[in-house]
């Protein structure tokens, strides 16, 4: 832990953590909270939770009683709100989170009422829509925010906050489902339930995300990287009801060596330039993971399925993944690196296609592991192949 946190202090506050996790109320250990430690800030926090998970106690742990160190540390949170300005990507994620609450108490209202008027349901169909339209705010945080953090050594918060989301995404889906069946009162009365539940879970998530890792990541990450991760949010775009974004500063451009030099291989050689087109001209998505799990390529196929950006390189990939499937990640690397599997496969249903997922390991001539191949596939269309189609039966086949 940085010297943010004197030893003596340090050690109270583990203290009463350690009275928390042992079934104490935040009521009963505030005043001992306010006397050994004080004010703390949101990167104290953040460090105190990486400490704990080295020392012992499990993650799962400290993820289920978030909230109650959220309710111990509220009153010196309340006087920590980040302030970031207009460009910032800070100031974006907070902007979203007042419309995405604003919707979700809407919707939540909307669904409680009886009758349902013509008006009241296109309202909903327009909420619903916003609702499934988040997703790109999570992914901002999931695959751009959360690896610099973790550059930075802050692991913890990002972990809780992905689990969160999660759960954010299940209640969403079960929101669509419920309103597919709102004529029937049943699905409907689940549907209020729901929608509840979800304003609800995002009023809590939100308030740790604005005072906790907001302000954790404005301390850790530096000013000039804010650029870099402004630059990778335009890539991934932004929700139809984000507010306006102004334009942020221009991130560094990097520069790529631009030698004359072909990569040779035992079946051809091709220019850096050619092989990045050939692996960006695959129909499919590829992502390479080197033997110490650290991601450090992807390609960047025309339509690529899932989300990856700049900021996942010289990752962990047991950080790009949630925490609920971490080990199967961990199982399936094992078995790799020790030769008892050639392969890996999943298939999954997503945005309305078929996703085919497949890893494999790759090793080097005298068999050693060098790292995992993920490659990603949509198959929808391939399933539906019958019969055969001859070169010369394309519709827009020359004439000879």
């Amino acid at each position: 832990m940085s010297e943010l946190m004197g030893t003596k202090r340090k050690e109270a506050l583990k203290a009463i953590l350690r009275r928390l996790h042992a079934g104490e109320s935040p009521d009963a250990v505030k005043a001992a909270f306010r006397e050994a430690v004080g004010n703390v800030t949101p990167l104290e926090i953040a460090q105190l939770e990486e400490e704990l998970v080295r020392e012992g106690i499990p993650r799962a742990e400290i993820q289920r009683l978030c909230d109650v160190h959220l309710a111990l540390f509220r009153e010196s949170l309340e006087r920590t709100a980040p302030l970031a300005p207009p460009w910032h990507p800070v100031h974006i994620l907070m902007e979203e989170h007042k419309e995405l609450l604003g919707m979700a108490s809407r919707l939540a209202a909307l669904v409680r009422k009886e009758p349902e008027t013509e008006e009241d349901r296109e309202e909903r169909e327009r909420l619903l829509a916003h609702t499934n339209e988040s997703e790109s705010h999570y992914l901002r945080e999931e695959n751009v925010l959360f690896p610099y953090l973790e550059r930075h050594g802050v692991t913890e918060p990002p972990a809780v906050m992905w689990s969160e989301h999660q759960r954010i995404r299940e209640l969403k889906k079960a929101i669509l489902r419920h309103a597919a069946e709102a004529e029937r009162p049943r699905a409907r009365a689940r549907l209020a339930e729901v929608a509840t539940a979800l304003a609800e879970m995002l009023a809590g998530h939100f308030y740790k995300e604005n005072h906790i890792l907001f302000p954790t990541a404005l301390q850790a990450i530096p000013e000039g990287e804010w650029r870099e991760i402004r630059t990778q949010f335009d890539g991934i775009g932004y929700c139809c009801f984000t507010p306006a974004v102004p334009a942020g500063p221009a991130a560094e451009e990097a520069v790529t060596p631009t030698g004359g030099g072909r990569v040779t291989f035992p079946t051809g050689a091709l220019s850096p330039e050619e092989l990045e087109a050939v692996l960006n001209t695959l129909p499919v998505d590829i992502t390479f993971v080197d033997k110490d799990d650290t991601v450090r390529y992807f390609n960047q196929s025309k339509d690529r399925i899932f989300v990856r950006t700049p900021a996942v390189l010289g990752r962990k990939v047991q950080n790009c993944h949630p925490q609920k499937s971490v080990y199967v990640v961990e199982r399936i690397l094992a078995d790799f690196k020790a030769g008892r599997r050639d392969g890996a496969e999943f298939w999954i249903p997503f945005q309305g296609k078929l996703v085919y997922i497949r890893y494999f390991p790759v090793r080097g001539k005298d068999g050693q592991y060098l790292g995992t191949l993920e490659v990603t596939q949509d198959i929808t269309g391939v399933k539906r192949i019958e019969g055969e189609r001859r070169l010369l039966d394309e519709p827009d086949a020359p004439s000879p």
